[in-house]
């Protein structure tokens, strides 16, 4: 099939970029990608902690000393709105022993 006088084949993209994980596709820095996924770790504990527990939302809430509606933005995965101090305070809260582990950089 031959293409149409006067018409370009269209440009091939640039590959995009690789990066070690999604944390560090989407932060700016080494110690934000770290921070970023550590809290992710968190909250996904803290997610199937509550949802083991079997309550109503504002029961859960209660359960870790929160409003329901800072609950629900936990349980969607709203990173930006949570420090890592505050996710270690609600992992106390649910019964966690938090640690953080540090090894060497590769």
């Amino acid at each position: 099939m031959s293409r149409q006088a006067g018409k370009k084949a269209p440009k091939k993209a640039d590959a995009p970029e690789a990066h070690e994980s999604v944390s560090h596709a989407l932060a700016a820095s080494d110690a934000e990608a770290a921070s970023m996924r550590l809290r992710a770790d968190l909250m996904i504990a803290l997610r199937d902690r509550v949802e083991s527990w079997d309550v109503t939302q504002a029961d859960a809430a209660k359960r870790l000393g929160i409003s329901q509606p800072r609950l629900n933005d936990l349980l969607k995965g709203r990173i930006e709105k949570f420090s890592m101090d505050m996710l270690v305070k609600l992992g106390t809260r649910a019964g966690f022993r938090v640690e953080m582990k540090l090894r060497k950089a590769a």
